[in-house]
Order: C-alpha cells, then structure tokens, then sequence
C-alpha cells in the first residue's frame, strides 16, 4: 500500500470517527422522539445534514491532507469509507439499543406494525404471506443491516460530493508531476 492510500485509510479513519459521533447524537434525537415527538423533527434536519457535512469533511480532507488538489475517484473512495466507518460506529450504537435500551419485543411489534401497513395498503396477498414467514431481526441483524445500509447510502451520496469536490484532471497530474 502506499502512502497516498494510507493517508486515505487513516483519514477516512479519523474523519468517519467524527461522522459516527454525530450519528450517535443524532440517533439519540431518534430515540428521543419516541417520547417527545418534537425530537423526531430534529432528527430529520441532522439527516439531511449528513451529505452537507460529508461534503466539508472530504473538502477538509483534500485542503489539509492532499494541498488542495484531489480526483474524482480518490473524493468518491474517501466518501465511500468515511460513511463505512461512521457506519461501524452507529452500528454499535444500534446493537445496544436494541439489546439493552428498547423493550424486549420492541423489534417484533415493529415487525408486526410493518405487516399491518402492509395488509392496509392492498399489497398482493402472496408477498404479505411470504413477509409473515420472515422471523423477527435480532439486535445483531438490525445493527449489520444498518452497516449495508449506510454503505450503500454512503456509495450513491459520496458521488455529488466528489463532483463538487475534486479539483480538474490537469491540475492533479500537474501537483503529482511536480512532486516527482
């Protein structure tokens, strides 16, 4: 590995750290909401906050770690591991409140709630049969789906970012020229 991707690693290290901490804030604002819908409000505006905030962090990253000048493709795998990092994080998060915060069948009567909308909503009766065979997730499930989940969020998000992000072709191969 060279240095260009270990400083991509251990940046996206540090700087997913930071995300994952504002996950975990901004999932308290979820949890909260639960007793005071009002919160559910905040926690909204912090999720739509996530893309503005990947968006500074990787311009953080190519500003003070890459002397301003950074390709799409390098941005874009940047995004891509800090959401994967701040994903390991929130997932943490995610397994202990499900095992230890939320009541015991918090989890099934979610389910059960799933399946009721979906009777309501005149879904075709062989996927609401095929739903009702699934067996609940476990907190363990909950919290690897939640990495997938924020994986592939993190994926389709950091494209736009890197766009706005990156610095022209000429300019890169001018700095690495440069550096040679």
């Amino acid at each position: 590995m060279n240095d260009t991707n270990n400083l991509l690693l251990k940046s996206a290290m540090s700087y997913g750290l930071a995300l994952g901490i504002y996950w975990a804030v901004k999932y308290v604002f979820f949890i909260l909401s639960f007793s005071f819908p009002s919160f559910n409000i905040v926690y909204w505006l912090l999720t739509l906050a996530v893309p503005a905030i990947a968006w500074f962090l990787t311009k953080k990253y190519r500003d003070t770690e890459l002397e301003g000048k950074i390709s799409f493709y390098h941005a874009w795998r940047f995004g891509t591991m800090l959401y994967f990092f701040a994903a390991v994080i929130i997932a943490l998060v995610h397994f202990v409140f499900y095992q230890y915060i939320a009541p015991q069948d918090f989890l099934a009567q979610s389910f059960s709630q799933v399946i009721e909308v979906l009777k309501d909503s005149q879904i075709d009766t062989s996927i609401l049969e095929s739903f009702k065979t699934l067996d609940v997730p476990s907190p363990i499930h909950m919290a690897i789906q939640g990495i997938f989940n924020n994986i592939f969020y993190g994926i389709l998000l950091s494209i736009p970012v890197a766009a706005l992000v990156h610095t022209k072709a000429d300019k890169v191969i001018q700095s690495t020229e440069e550096n040679k």
